[in-house]
């Protein structure tokens, strides 16, 4: 007759030891992960290992080798921190759900407005409940949000030349995000002097932009100060170089086709003749 294995509660290893009754069951990666380790362990003390050799080869710890030659089912180990025990979260799981079936699958603004609510823990944890409970949710089927691209294209565009709908998805962005609002006004005035040619503007519009909370807008803000006499002639005058770089990009392509094949004259002559 087969001799029956107790567990550690002193009950038989048949039910309670089993992956399906398990607190983690099968495909679980921490349970995986254990149970792998536990037939690795077993395998090499019955291959006669001893069990500070065994904690050689597999990088682990000697207590940990022990705890887990001593357990006879890897299902014994789930203790502790394998357990569902209350976490702070929990009183704001609801919360999470709620706002993931709203559409708000951002990890990071989920625990930043959790946060505000008053939850004293770190991000990770959020991170951590979100992969693991929320990602396999369905969520409502809604219109699909205008990309980054577009959106840049028409903040850019002057907005008499924007289609009706290309203004009025516009208007909604930026009715939502308050930041994107006041990029979009900052943006527009200063399309309107460089194409009005009111470069005496511009050092009130610098200081405008720095005073935003826009960091990239208080960036490039700095670096027109560094050069503002003469950003604000460009901005003011009717002349530019356009001319010049034409020609300067054009040598430069012809060099690249000419590059290692001939010489000063031929070059010149090329110059000369596709001018």
């Amino acid at each position: 007759m087969p001799e029956t294995r107790t567990g550690a509660a002193g009950g038989t290893s048949t039910g309670a030891g089993s992956p399906a009754s398990s607190p983690w069951p099968t495909g679980h990666r921490f349970a995986e992960r254990t149970r792998a380790k536990h037939a690795t362990v077993h395998a090499l003390l019955a291959a006669g290992h001893s069990k500070r050799s065994i904690a050689r080869q597999l990088g682990m710890g000697l207590n940990t080798v022990l705890r887990f030659s001593h357990a006879t089912e890897p299902e014994q180990l789930f203790t502790g921190q394998w357990q569902s025990r209350p976490t702070k979260l929990d009183a704001f799981k609801p919360y999470l759900d709620e706002r993931w079936q709203e559409g708000c699958t951002n990890a990071w603004k989920l625990w930043e407005e959790i946060k505000a609510q008053g939850y004293p823990d770190g991000y990770g944890n959020v991170r951590a409940y979100v992969s693991r409970n929320l990602r396999g949710k369905p969520q409502p089927v809604g219109p699909r949000p205008p990309s980054a691209r577009a959106v840049t294209c028409w903040i850019l565009t002057h907005p008499e030349a924007l289609a009706e709908s290309d203004r009025i998805q516009l208007k909604n962005v930026l009715a939502n995000c308050r930041e994107l609002d006041a990029l979009a006004g900052h943006v527009r005035s200063f399309a309107h002097m460089l194409t009005q040619l009111q470069g005496h503007q511009l050092p009130a519009w610098i200081e405008a932009a720095t005073t935003a909370d826009l960091p990239s807008l208080q960036r490039f803000a700095w670096h027109l100060g560094r050069d503002l006499d003469a950003v604000i002639a460009g901005l003011s005058q009717p002349w530019n170089s356009g001319v010049v770089e034409g020609h300067v990009n054009r040598i430069k392509m012809l060099k690249r086709q000419m590059f290692g094949r001939a010489g000063f004259e031929l070059l010149r002559k090329r110059v000369l003749l596709y001018s």
